[in-house]
């Protein structure tokens, strides 16, 4: 048998462990986590391969039944196009899901011609007979598509999963060097690393109206000097993410800079700025300016 490469495509709704499985599965943490629901944006790919594989993954956003800016249909289009462009989707679950019947994603998945895998995630935190019931469940709604059951968390179920994963891959010379981890730079992950760090810090609506983007991302040989400016909504927003003389921003590049140091295995000096973009979610050329190309 010849060597086998394939895009394999994780969908579901916000916050069933999308992030978290593709970094379990790649081996490498390359999509930031937070327990609040819409922290991936944009579709991220993670590289797998060895001498007879090669595995794309790629992470996408949770889908919004009712998008409310211009952003969120960018992020549900990155959806659309992850089950249609797929070699295998990986549909992602858990037992607070409640995609109903007859939902759009289900008739998707339901017709397609592309191997889908069902993924019961979470299966650590649950009853034998709710991970069953969950499984009569998907079964039902989706025949004839084997249903797997894991905790993305502690890898737990993981590898029979990258094993099936494996088998279904079509014969096609790989698409990346071997070497290669993901698509992303340096600098889309440090950016992506100081967001996340902003969702774990900061409450209510502040993670959700921020954006990212390193202006500098400089090798000076024994430490990398990194400049990155935070996009807000508002002047409030501001205020809020800077802090009392500074405090929270102070914590915020102590946090941010020690992910960024253990990632690109040097010293980073991290200077962060704050500007306001008003109403930056539904600006076209605010949403261009930050990478979310049409």
């Amino acid at each position: 048998m010849g060597f086998k490469a394939g895009f394999v495509n994780i969908v579901g709704r916000p916050n069933v462990g999308k992030s978290t499985l593709m970094n379990a599965l790649v081996g490498e943490k390359l999509s930031i986590i937070t327990p609040k629901a819409q922290t991936t944006r944009r579709r991220i790919l993670g590289i797998v391969s060895d001498a007879q594989h090669q595995i794309v993954f790629s992470d996408t956003p949770g889908l919004i039944d009712d998008p409310e800016y211009k952003l969120h249909h960018w992020m549900n289009a990155q959806v659309n196009m992850a089950l249609s462009d797929a070699d295998i989707i990986v549909f992602m679950t858990d037992n607070r899901d409640v995609l109903p019947a007859g939902h759009a994603l289900i008739n998707v998945l339901h017709n397609t011609k592309i191997p889908v895998l069902i993924v019961l995630n979470k299966c650590d935190l649950m009853q034998a007979t709710e991970i069953a019931g969950l499984r009569e469940k998907w079964t039902y709604l989706l025949p004839n598509k084997p249903v797997y059951e894991i905790s993305a968390r502690n890898g737990s179920g993981v590898d029979v999963l990258q094993a099936a994963i494996r088998d279904l891959l079509p014969e096609h010379p790989a698409y990346y060097d071997l070497d290669e981890l993901t698509d992303q730079t340096e600098r889309v992950i440090a950016a992506e690393i100081i967001r996340e760090k902003i969702f774990l810090q900061y409450q209510q609506e502040i993670p959700y109206n921020c954006e990212v983007i390193v202006d500098a991302y400089k090798d000076k040989g024994d430490i990398l000097a990194i400049s990155a400016v935070i996009y807000v909504g508002r002047d409030t927003h501001k205020s809020i993410i800077i802090g009392k003389g500074g405090t929270a921003i102070k914590q915020l590049g102590i946090a941010s800079r020690q992910d960024i140091e253990q990632f690109a295995g040097k010293k980073i000096f991290l200077e962060l700025f704050v500007k306001v973009r008003d109403n930056w979610k539904n600006d076209d050329r605010s949403l261009r300016h930050f990478g979310y190309e049409s």
